[in-house]
């Protein structure tokens, strides 16, 4: 036998599946604690083409949970970083990398510039993230996404379920009241957590753009969540 970078998952799927695999182009969206993870798993799982989104910047509050985050790393942006790190991973991989933050048109815009097999949402602001589940319903791109992994510690409570099933979890809370508004009910897989959280580990902020609180998150809780997300688009392709 002989062993590629990737023959241990070929192993598992089976050789027509692993060039299916290779055919198809995943977008994630957001790369924080959640979207990093994710993006990383799909890609060693070996899909050939991505698209990586995020704005942001890494900062030191990021190094306690963040894939792309390290003292070396600072002050960089996110998707230039997560991006480098993918080609590190699959020299071959076909990646393209946006450096914004979506909203509105610009959304259908990134939607509208590709054939995407699926779309991992790890938007942890409210409006952009309702505008591009909205759109993914819309353009009939399967998608899913990722609700609060902060205030919470217990790995064994995280799930995966249509949005319509969420509970204890403030974020998808409001997301399922934002989609109602525009007539969407379920059809949304998301991971999401059933543990109570801790509310004490949550404060507001000031000057987050789309944000009014933050919470306290432990190191591998945003990690599982992204393993989670890329489970299901792996299973489903």
């Amino acid at each position: 036998m002989s062993y590629h970078w990737n023959s241990r998952t070929e192993l598992l799927l089976g050789n027509e599946r692993m060039k299916y695999l290779s055919r198809c182009h995943i977008l994630v969206v957001g790369l924080g604690g959640v979207g990093a993870y994710a993006a990383e798993q799909i890609c060693r799982a070996g899909v050939g083409k991505m698209t990586l989104v995020d704005a942001d910047t890494i900062n030191e509050s990021n190094l306690n949970r963040q894939l792309p985050a390290l003292h070396s790393t600072l002050g960089k942006s996110k998707a230039k970083v997560m991006g480098e790190r993918l080609l590190d991973i699959n020299p071959e991989l076909e990646l393209t990398v946006i450096n914004e933050f979506l909203r509105d048109e610009r959304t259908e815009e990134v939607l509208s510039s590709a054939r995407f097999d699926f779309i991992v949402d790890a938007i942890d602001s409210l409006s952009p993230k309702i505008y591009l589940l909205y759109n993914a319903v819309r353009m009939r791109i399967p998608v899913i996404s990722s609700m609060g992994a902060g205030a919470k510690a217990d790995p064994s409570q995280v799930r995966i379920a249509d949005i319509s099933k969420t509970m204890n979890c403030g974020l998808a809370k409001a997301v399922r009241k934002r989609l109602r508004h525009k007539g969407i009910n379920k059809g949304i897989p998301v991971v999401f957590s059933t543990e109570i959280p801790d509310h004490e580990a949550i404060i507001e902020v000031e000057g987050e753009e789309c944000k009014r609180t933050t919470a306290g998150t432990v190191s591998y809780m945003p990690a599982i969540f992204g393993c989670f997300l890329a489970s299901y688009v792996i299973r489903n392709l």
